[in-house]
């Protein structure tokens, strides 16, 4: 049984935040959800200080590989989450980890010490994609801004801080290590690559916003590569994903250097992909290829 930060895991593959709804699926599958859930940690949608809407339509945009979205992250806010969604997830079979966003350390403060004094909650990921409304940088594009962010955040929890990063710099290497010199347990990547669309029919942008963020196999090499930089320079654990469909992907992440391997996108497709990305990486695993390097087509 692996170990993430000190948290017991049955195997290495969990979920990318935003892109499995456990409440949802429990109204849909009931009880059997619970006796057979598809990770091994549960990610929480992220969730800012405030209830938030999201965007417009259209926020879905498929691509031949993937996907566009421009979700906006819709979320109840704090309060809400804490109140009705934390007490569900709570009940789910697996440790929890919450992810939280703001746009100011003080709003980053407040989410961090009032989910990490829940005993429910096993970790929490901070999505550092938003511009700090002080500096107007984004946090996880400049080193500074996300080391400042931890070395202000880690003394309000003793719960593992991980730092998802975005793929959206010249060196994500440098942001890790900024995340990791600021105090942060564990890094994970990555998010989604920038991205737009334009509607064949309307010639109009395909999402609503003009832009979003592209996922799905198309992002696996960019991933793959970013990994790998990653790991050559922190020392903490690396949750890797990017375009994960199969066992084959998850094993050339975990070649790359990643501890765990998140599955996001292809759960679109298949609500019960993370365990079978799980078997078939078991399967890989045992038969003693972990060693060799893995080709996958997509």
């Amino acid at each position: 049984m692996p170990e993430f930060c000190g948290i017991q895991l049955a195997h290495p593959v969990i979920n990318a935040s935003g892109t499995f709804d456990a409440i949802a699926a429990r109204r849909v599958y009931g009880d059997a959800l619970l006796g057979d859930f598809p990770f091994s940690a549960f990610v929480s949608k992220t969730i800012t200080p405030e209830p938030r809407a999201g965007n417009e339509p259209q926020r879905i945009w498929e691509t031949p590989a993937g996907m566009i979205n421009s979700i906006g992250l819709p979320n109840k806010g704090l309060e809400g989450f804490l109140a009705e969604d934390l007490p569900q997830l709570a009940e789910l079979p697996v440790p929890l980890v919450v992810s939280v966003m703001a746009t100011d350390r003080a709003q980053f403060g407040r989410l961090v010490q009032a989910v990490g004094e829940r005993e429910e909650v096993a970790a929490i990921e901070l999505n550092v994609s938003c511009p700090n409304v002080h500096s107007g940088l984004i946090v996880g594009e400049q080193p500074g801004e996300t080391t400042a962010l931890l070395e202000a955040l880690r003394p309000l929890t003793a719960k593992p801080l991980i730092v998802k990063l975005t793929p959206n710099v010249a060196s994500p290497a440098d942001v890790a290590v900024a995340a990791e010199e600021g105090g942060a347990d564990a890094v994970s990547l990555i998010n989604t690559l920038k991205a737009s669309a334009i509607d064949p029919i309307t010639g109009k942008p395909g999402i609503a916003a003009g832009h979003g963020g592209l996922s799905g196999p198309a992002v696996r090499p960019v991933a793959v590569a970013q990994v790998r930089a990653v790991a050559a320079a922190v020392s903490v654990p690396i949750v890797g994903m990017g375009g994960v469909c199969d066992g084959a992907d998850a094993l050339e992440m975990i070649t790359a250097g990643a501890a765990l391997v998140a599955v996001g996108t292809e759960s679109f497709r298949d609500p019960k992909a993370g365990k079978r990305v799980a078997s078939e990486l078991a399967d890989l695993l045992e038969s003693g290829r972990s060693g060799t390097a893995v080709g996958h087509t997509a």
